[in-house]
């Protein structure tokens, strides 16, 4: 989720990558640049890819099964555009819920059985009680726990569920931003324990009969607490290399997020050094308000680095459809993603109204039953 310091699909574009630029790269003639972003010249509204391949990407809507009905909506908004990546997060307060109950996983497995392109990307926190603010002390001890195969039996138990219910390709995003201070399964109090427990994880999912996971490593964008290449456990143990970057800090232009330390570049060139994949698992707005031109440049960055995918983070303050906080932004979103579309069949964007139940993230923001990270968006 979004940082809180200040300082700080398969997502394929499926068309000529020139053309996928343009199309990322319009704006509507009243679209400013936001603050910090140096000026450019607009493309023509009209511009777009050709052809009748559409890149794969997502949002996250909600994280239980009215996430999964929020979709439908959201590729009509769209103008048709199929939404191919369904993502949520497991709780992360018991082992219980990180082990996936069956009535929480089972509607996305649904969706995504639905349709043999369509792809489940599922969080996975590392530790229960993982927004308890727990000591380095008692973190490192838990790391170690882990190390040495203490909570193996948990990870087991979530991918023979997983493949039991027909989700064996599952992207497992495991222990998101660890290189922070938010979660308990961070990796800064002690590194080579994080990094040992997060290949006992991984060596028990993969145990499991049938399945075909992939494992993605995606820390917050910069340094943050630590340097998140210390934290990368091997290549043997790692299949997409992550990154969660929103429009932070105030007056950061997308430049200074591409070149900062441990910044978007750093990822892209890492993640070729070690022969894997890019992905954006959350992205969106938040320090620099309604800023289109950061919405430009991100899907700009996404057409040229071809990321396995992409997940738009959708609750206010990030988001640019159910969220009605950014509406310049939101109309960049949906022209550029709508292009796709319109390009291969000239059709037009929907008119229906967005969902009126802006309600859902106020009430998931105060709810210690769903995804912790909502709350945090309030500190």
């Amino acid at each position: 989720m979004a940082r809180r310091r200040a300082g700080a699909g398969r997502v394929w574009c499926g068309v000529a990558a020139a053309g996928a630029l343009l199309a990322f790269c319009c704006l509507p003639p009243s679209d400013q640049p936001g603050p910090g972003e140096p000026r450019t010249e607009q493309a023509s509204p009209d511009s777009g890819p050709t052809g009748d391949s559409v890149p794969a990407l997502g949002a996250f809507l909600e994280p239980d099964a009215e996430g999964v009905r929020r979709i439908a909506d959201l590729e009509d908004w769209l103008g048709g555009v199929e939404v191919r990546v369904g993502h949520t997060y497991l709780p992360g307060d018991l082992w219980s819920n990180i082990e996936g109950r069956e009535d929480f996983l089972k509607p996305w497995v649904e969706w995504k059985r639905a349709d043999p392109d369509r792809m489940f990307v599922l969080n996975v926190p590392m530790q229960e009680r993982n927004e308890e603010h727990l000591s380095d002390a008692e973190v490192r001890g838990l790391l170690r726990a882990g190390a040495d195969g203490r909570f193996d039996a948990h990870y087991r138990a979530l991918a023979e569920r997983l493949v039991r219910l027909g989700a064996p390709d599952t992207v497992i995003v495991l222990g998101w931003e660890m290189n922070g201070t938010t979660y308990t399964h961070r990796c800064g109090p002690d590194p080579q324990a994080w990094k040992a427990y997060w290949r006992r994880i991984v060596t028990a999912m993969r145990s499991v009969s049938g399945q075909g996971f992939r494992f993605d490593f995606a820390p917050s964008r910069g340094r943050d607490a630590v340097g998140w290449t210390r934290c990368y456990p091997g290549d043997d143990f790692v299949d997409i290399v992550g990154m969660d970057s929103y429009d932070q800090p105030a007056g950061h232009s997308v430049d200074a997020q591409v070149e900062e330390d441990f910044g978007l570049q750093k990822q892209v060139d890492f993640a070729a050094a070690h022969g894997k994949p890019v992905s954006y698992p959350e992205w969106g707005l938040f320090r620099n308000g309604d800023n289109p031109a950061y919405v430009r440049r991100m899907l700009a960055w996404f057409a040229e680095h071809e990321p396995v995918y992409q997940t738009v983070t959708d609750y206010c303050p990030h988001g640019v459809w159910l969220c009605r906080e950014n509406p310049e932004s939101s109309a960049v979103y949906r022209a550029a993603v709508s292009a796709y579309r319109n390009a291969a069949d000239g059709s037009e964007p929907s008119d229906r109204e967005r969902p009126s139940g802006a309600h859902w993230y106020t009430a998931a923001s105060r709810s210690t039953h769903l995804r912790p990270a909502f709350r945090a968006v309030e500190r």
